[in-house]
C-alpha cells in the first residue's frame, strides 16, 4: 500500500456537522476499501488564493492515509459529487530516502543512492564553478 494525503477545502459557509459527516465518510470509504487513516487535521479557515464559485475562503482539512491505488479513484469520484467541497487534491507521498535505506531489501522500491554515497571522479581536469564564471548571461531578444 502507498500513502497518500487528501487535502478538502470546504465552502466556508458549511456546517461543521455537515463538514464532519463529509470527513467521516471519506475515512470510512478508504477503510472500506482496504486502507487506513494515518492521520485527520483541520486546518481551520483560509483565505484562498484566487476566488472559487465567488468565495474568497475555504475551509482546510487533511488526511493522510494508506491504501491500495485502485482505491484512489472512487475516493475521487464520491469527493466530486459532494456539492460543500470547493476543491479536493490527493498526492502520493514518497518515502524519505532513509527509510529506503534502512527497508534494505524488504522494499519492492530499490533504495534511491545519496549525495553522501557517490564520489565525483577525478579525471585530472580542473572545474570551474559556475558562481565563478565571468561569462556575460546569453541576451534576450
Amino acid at each position: 500500500m502507498r500513502r497518500y494525503e487528501l487535502m478538502l477545502v470546504f465552502r466556508p459557509d458549511a456546517p461543521d456537522e455537515r463538514i464532519a459527516a463529509i470527513i467521516d465518510r471519506t475515512t470510512r470509504q478508504i477503510t472500506a476499501d482496504g486502507g487506513q487513516i494515518v492521520k485527520v487535521a483541520p486546518w481551520g479557515r483560509r483565505r484562498l488564493a484566487y476566488a472559487i464559485d465567488r468565495h474568497r475562503e475555504g475551509a482546510y482539512h487533511i488526511v493522510v492515509f494508506e491504501a491500495p491505488t485502485t482505491a484512489i479513484a472512487e475516493l475521487e469520484r464520491g469527493l466530486l459529487i459532494t456539492e460543500e467541497l470547493l476543491r479536493h487534491l490527493v498526492v502520493r507521498q514518497e518515502r524519505p530516502a532513509r527509510a529506503l535505506r534502512d527497508a534494505g531489501a524488504e522494499g519492492d522500491e530499490a533504495p534511491l543512492p545519496s549525495a553522501e554515497d557517490e564520489e565525483e571522479e577525478d579525471d585530472g581536469r580542473e572545474r570551474i564553478d559556475e558562481s565563478e564564471s565571468e561569462a556575460a548571461p546569453a541576451a534576450i531578444d
